[in-house]
């Protein structure tokens, strides 16, 4: 932990930025994001394993942008966030100094980003454990079967949209449910129109998602949507060989072809 309050002291008193984003204590035992300007105030930068919000989300933001040159304290989730919005040309890789944080805790320090991406290519990439046996008894249904599972849970749905707000990879100005010329999605909270939304949501995210969970997490009735986006990671990977997040020239898994992709979904 001292590493990761020195290293962000050291950038900031040397101006090499201007901001650090890290983690530090809340209120009621929970975990912030901390927005740390002044090397004095450096030491209220924590990391344990509360530390799980994906801090990548902030990158994308025009009031933390105007900070200038940024910080971060990056785990494997927000390493791979960083490599997708840099791929899609969200942030600029110049403008960013990566505090890079090992699944023990211990600090990272890559003298490029090339480091950085081997350290991804090596590290494991699947879906968390926890998620896998979800999947693998949602996989195990029938198509029927899942269908009632998902219809089941997302009638609780009332579209507060928390899903995309936590999502870092949901960076549109304007999302496409909010566009109601023509509306593409319909607004009210019913099962149809839920059904619609997270489908849509879980399509764009296609080649996209890195796993981290946020959507789930965020939802305040406890609704799995997570599980959807995971799901969809590991059929670009079933089906094209490709995990989200591993390069900073990441090309799009839906507008891609290459002569040797599986076809076996033509009927």
């Amino acid at each position: 932990m001292n590493s990761i309050i020195n290293k962000a002291k050291d950038l900031l008193e040397n101006n090499t930025v201007q901001v650090v984003i890290g983690y530090e204590n809340g209120t009621n035992g929970n975990v912030r994001a901390a927005f740390i300007t002044n090397p004095y105030y450096a030491d209220r930068l924590i990391y344990d394993e509360r530390c799980n919000q994906n801090l990548a989300i902030y990158l994308v933001k025009n009031e933390v942008k105007r900070k200038g040159r940024i910080g971060i304290v990056a785990n494997l989730s927000v390493m791979r966030t960083i490599m997708m919005l840099v791929s899609e040309n969200q942030v600029k890789e110049q403008n960013l100094e990566i505090i890079g944080v090992s699944k023990d805790g211990q600090m990272l320090e890559f003298a490029d980003w090339c480091l950085m991406e081997d350290y991804i290519a090596k590290s494991d990439l699947s879906n968390p454990d926890e998620d896998k046996l979800a999947l693998k008894k949602l996989n195990n249904m029938t198509l029927q079967e899942r269908r009632n599972y998902w219809e089941f849970e997302l009638q609780r749905c009332f579209k507060c949209y928390a899903c995309r707000a936590a999502c870092p990879m949901c960076y549109c100005s304007r999302c496409t449910v909010e566009c109601n010329q023509p509306q593409w999605i319909p607004a009210p909270a019913h099962p149809i129109g839920n059904l619609d939304w997270h489908i849509l949501r879980t399509m764009h995210l296609v080649g996209r998602c890195i796993s981290c969970g946020e959507c789930g997490r965020a939802c305040p009735l406890d609704i799995p949507v997570h599980l959807m986006t995971m799901q969809m990671a590991d059929e670009t990977f079933n089906m094209f060989g490709v995990r989200a997040g591993t390069s900073k020239e990441m090309p799009s898994v839906l507008s891609t072809f290459k002569p040797e992709d599986k076809e076996n979904f033509i009927l």
